[in-house]
C-alpha cells in the first residue's frame, strides 16, 4: 500500500503500492500515479494526470489536467507546466492540451512547459529553460525559449 504522509490530502485510489506521497500535498480523484514513485511536499496533481512508475516529483510542482508522465521521469523543484494557452479568469476550456513527459526525460528546477508539447523519451531540459515546441528525444534544451544545444547519448547520458 503506497505510504501517504498524514498530513496529504490524497482522494486517489489508483496510486502504486509503494509509492509515496509526502506532506502538503494535494492528489485528486481522478489521479493515476505509478508505482515506486516519489511525490514531494507541497505539490498538487489534477485529475486528469497519468504519471508512470519510478518517477520522481520534486517539491513546488503542480501537474495540471492533460499532463502525461512516462515511466521514470524527473521532474526538478518548482518546474512549472501551463494547461491553459490563453488564461482567462472564470473562462474555462472545453478540454485541455494534452502535454506529454517521455520515460526517462528530466525537466530540470524552475524549468516553464507551455500547454500541447511533447518532451521526448530521454531529453533533459534544463534548470529555468520555457519549453514552447516539442524536444526531440535524446536532446539537451536550455534556454528562453528553449533551444538544442546538443545530443545526448542513446542511453539518456550527458
Amino acid at each position: 500500500m503506497a505510504k501517504i504522509h498524514p498530513l496529504a490530502d490524497v482522494q486517489s485510489a489508483t496510486i502504486g503500492p509503494t509509492t509515496t506521497v509526502w506532506q502538503f500535498c494535494v492528489v485528486l480523484k481522478g489521479a493515476q500515479i505509478g508505482d515506486n514513485c516519489n511525490i514531494n511536499a507541497h505539490c498538487l496533481v489534477e485529475n486528469d494526470v497519468v504519471i508512470g512508475d519510478n518517477v520522481t516529483v520534486k517539491c513546488g510542482v503542480y501537474l495540471w489536467d492533460g499532463l502525461r508522465v512516462g515511466d521514470n521521469v524527473f521532474i526538478g523543484p518548482n518546474a512549472t507546466f501551463t494547461n491553459d494557452r490563453y488564461p482567462r479568469s472564470k473562462q474555462y476550456p472545453d478540454s485541455f492540451p494534452q502535454t506529454v513527459i517521455g520515460h526517462h526525460a528530466s525537466i530540470g528546477a524552475g524549468a516553464v512547459i507551455v500547454p500541447g508539447v511533447t518532451i521526448g523519451h530521454h531529453a533533459m531540459v534544463g534548470a529555468g529553460a520555457v519549453v514552447t515546441r516539442d524536444v526531440p528525444p535524446h536532446t539537451l534544451v536550455v534556454g528562453n525559449p528553449a533551444r538544442v544545444v546538443r545530443r545526448l547519448e542513446e542511453d539518456g547520458a550527458a
